[in-house]
């Protein structure tokens, strides 16, 4: 089965199919995320629990820079293209580009000067921190390569050559961990603030090293396309705006309500488990343990559904450019089934070893958390996929909506019953943001495709799988392998076997078949 899998996804590399593209993104995505994890887990090393927590009060401002500058740009930009590019339109290709990277750049500037002057405002005003404002100058400086480096990476996102932005990431985690490792001698002894101050370093020259990359690679494919014909734009300028700003705006909307509501619930955290008895650097620590240790964790093995839902948005709008509806449907069904699979394969790893794998990666106990975060991958993943198929089908407004109501469900728990419940209520609070969320964008996607919902074989089935291996593997870790060897090893080996009991009980439950893998990866023939 193995076999088949891999040798399906050499084909539908040679046929640039969906699964191609997802495939060199989700290479992508796992070395950068491995890069991600010896970052962090030196962060952690060498600043603690609460210099992660600083950190991550930071990665907020960061993210909603992002969501105003290009976020529904990018997305906007690599479905245009691609249904462009599908009706041999290379001339409206350009202009889309040129034209969004100029309201990008733009953008861009203006959040630049606003956080560079306003640092000591955001920072200990707003955010009642101030270690953070020396931080948050340096980081107003990777805005305008983030911006324009993101819409080049949505255009070849477009044009469905995955390996630029794949190759983009990599270049970016490698500056970070780089800078990191060669000023932290430096930093580190000085304080948390500086230690914070370094890690916006690393990010402004990963930003500016990928934008560097991804420019040199349109510039070079920019000659190619010189030589074909029809170059020449059909769509003017008012047109390619107007179709830019229709698409973007809910999208960019719903990114900044995100970050903006995100970052309201990383300030209120903190101070709410001060409200429920935790001294200010307990608090903290908690805060900076669940955020930047426990959740990165968790989303590990999502890299190749991440990869997905990039890959599913440029997909659907070229086939629904073309009139292949079907294909869509049958694809969709598939990329949901598929994501399940995953989830509670992901799911089941961190329910049965979250002791084992905390020590394992960080040298601390976080089993406690993983445990509880692990029973919410199923959701959380479904969400991921979900939400690129949405906007491949232009139901940007849907997701605005949708993620609005689970910020609001958020906050509404971290204000009212975290001083009440502690850590448990942001827990709670988080699983049911996600079931009612998930259960309104299954919804939405049978309204707008006629895809009919299959809870048995989508959720029950593979939920079935995962217990049955769980509780498999579980036993004989305990009562076998963990006495034959030592830790590490017997861990691993567990691991390894958990993954293959389950993709056994996949098998033998009919969850996935042959035709399904061949279905997916002719989408594109």
């Amino acid at each position: 089965m193995l076999m088949l899998i891999l040798g399906g996804l050499l084909v539908a590399w040679s046929k640039r199919s969906l699964i191609a593209g997802a495939l060199t993104l989700t290479i992508a995505n796992i070395i950068t995320r491995l890069i991600g994890f010896a970052y962090r887990i030196f962060m952690a090393g060498a600043v603690g629990a609460e210099g992660m927590g600083l950190f991550q009060l930071i990665m907020p401002i960061y993210s909603l820079a992002w969501a105003i500058t290009c976020s529904g740009i990018t997305t906007t930009l690599s479905r245009l293209v691609a249904a462009e590019q599908a009706k041999g339109e290379l001339g409206n290709m350009r202009r889309l580009l040129y034209i969004s990277l100029a309201i990008t750049g733009i953008l861009a500037f203006a959040m630049t000067v606003v956080l560079y002057f306003g640092a000591n405002f955001i920072g200990a005003g707003i955010l009642n921190e101030p270690r953070i404002v020396l931080s948050l100058r340096i980081l107003s400086g990777s805005f305008i390569f983030m911006a324009l480096g993101s819409c080049l990476r949505g255009y070849f996102l477009g044009l469905q050559k995955t390996i630029v932005p794949a190759a983009s990431q990599i270049i970016e985690q490698l500056a970070r961990i780089g800078v990191i490792m060669l000023l932290a001698g430096l930093f580190i002894p000085r304080g948390l603030e500086y230690a914070a101050a370094m890690a916006a370093i690393g990010i402004v020259v990963g930003e500016a090293l990928s934008f560097a990359y991804v420019f040199f690679a349109y510039k070079c494919a920019g000659r190619k396309i010189r030589e074909r014909k029809k170059f020449a734009p059909t769509m003017g300028q008012k047109q390619a705006l107007f179709a830019i700003a229709a698409m973007a705006a809910p999208l960019t909307l719903n990114r900044i309500s995100s970050s903006f509501l995100s970052t309201v619930e990383n300030v209120m955290i903190p101070s709410r488990l001060q409200s429920f008895g935790m001294a200010a650097d307990e608090a903290m620590a908690t805060f900076g343990t669940i955020t930047g240790m426990a959740m990165p964790l968790i989303f590990f093995p999502s890299a190749i559904l991440v990869a997905l839902s990039i890959s599913l948005v440029p997909s659907i709008s070229e086939s629904l450019t073309l009139g292949h509806t079907a294909r869509v449907n049958s694809t969709i069904s598939k990329s949901i089934i598929f994501t399940c699979i995953v989830a509670f394969g992901a799911a089941v790893i961190f329910v049965v070893f979250p002791y084992e794998i905390g020590h394992l990666v960080y040298r601390q106990d976080l089993g406690r958390i993983l445990l509880l975060l692990g029973l919410m991958c199923p959701f959380w993943y479904l969400n991921i996929t979900l939400n690129g198929i949405l906007s491949g089908l232009g139901e940007q407004v849907f997701i605005f909506r949708n993620s609005l109501l689970a910020s609001g469900i958020n906050i509404g728990f971290v204000y009212f019953f975290v001083p009440l419940y502690g850590v448990n209520a942001f827990l709670v609070g988080w699983f049911i943001s996600l079931l009612i969320v998930t259960f309104f964008s299954i919804l939405r996607l049978r309204k707008a495709t006629g895809i009919r919902p299959r809870p048995a074989h989508w959720l029950i089935k593979p939920a079935i799988a995962a217990t049955l291996a769980g509780l498999i593997i579980n036993q004989l870790h305990n009562h076998l392998i963990s006495e034959l060897l030592p830790n590490l090893p017997a861990v691993l080996l567990s691991l390894a076997l958990l993954m293959a009991t389950y993709g056994a009980c996949i098998v033998l439950l009919g969850i996935i078949r042959i035709r399904d893998i061949r279905q997916i990866i002719d989408f594109r023939k």
